[in-house]
């Protein structure tokens, strides 16, 4: 059973989100010729306060 966890800033719409997971989905089945059904997607949404880039959150990278 392929497990695929993403791991994101949060702000994506639900819709977003909705999509990833079906082209994630859709993907992998054809890449691994495997069911649908055994497919797991996982979102984690890490708060920009809690994510890094050269040692300053992204909460304080202007256009961020």
């Amino acid at each position: 059973m392929p497990l695929i966890r993403v791991e994101m800033l949060e702000g994506r719409t639900p819709e977003q989100k909705r999509a990833l997971i079906r082209e994630l989905t859709e993907t992998t089945a054809r890449v691994l010729d495997t069911p649908k059904e055994r497919i797991r997607v996982v979102l984690y949404e890490v708060p920009k306060t809690h994510w890094g880039i050269a040692g300053t959150p992204v909460s304080e990278i202007p256009g961020r």
